[in-house]
């Protein structure tokens, strides 16, 4: 999995990046307790890296959107605090930037990736 700062910089050299005024960051971790309350002690992530790529390229036809990049940690045993996917997004305003994140990480979550949870005894 690339680092955060890796996938800074590969946008940083983006021939349109001139365009962006914004870089939107989103880590997310595997955190101590499910939805529902139950202790957690890590989670497995499963990707259709296909639809990733689908579901990528879809919002960046988005207006104002210069790059989309995401990076998930995949087909391993995470532990609490473990970075589970990173997704990055530059763009022209706020506006077009903030809503672009929303909605892919919403379609990652839903149509990309599948997470089993292991909780505690």
């Amino acid at each position: 999995m690339k680092s955060m700062g890796e996938m800074l910089e590969h946008i940083k050299k983006h021939p349109d990046f001139s365009k962006a005024g914004m870089i939107l960051c989103h880590n997310g971790v595997v955190r101590e307790s499910s939805r529902d309350g139950r202790k957690v002690r890590g989670l497995r992530v499963r990707t259709d890296r296909e639809k990733l790529t689908q579901v990528i390229g879809e919002h960046k036809q988005r207006p104002g959107i210069v790059e989309i990049l995401a990076e998930i940690n995949s087909d391993t045993d995470l532990a609490v605090g473990d970075d589970v996917m990173y997704l990055i997004v530059a763009g022209d305003i706020r506006e077009n930037v903030i809503a672009a994140l929303s909605d892919c990480l919403s379609a990652v979550k839903s149509t990309v990736t599948q997470k089993t949870e292991f909780f505690e005894e």
